[in-house]
């Protein structure tokens, strides 16, 4: 499990950017790939997955 922060998320059009603490990575995040609803500056934790355009943010829920 990563720890991260999101970023930006638009909640209209269902998707945004989450910042991984440890490797200052960002990973893209759709909104298929929530577990809990979050928003622009929660602390979260996810996993990684391969996705069409590279890695994507998945199973996030609220830290």
């Amino acid at each position: 499990m990563k720890e991260g922060k999101v970023k930006f998320f638009n909640e209209s059009k269902g998707y945004g950017f989450i910042k991984d603490n440890d490797s200052e990575n960002e990973y893209f995040v759709h909104v298929s790939g929530l577990i809990d609803e979050v928003r622009q500056d929660d602390s979260v934790t996810f996993q990684v997955k391969e996705g069409k355009k590279g890695l994507n943010a998945v199973d996030v829920k609220l830290a």
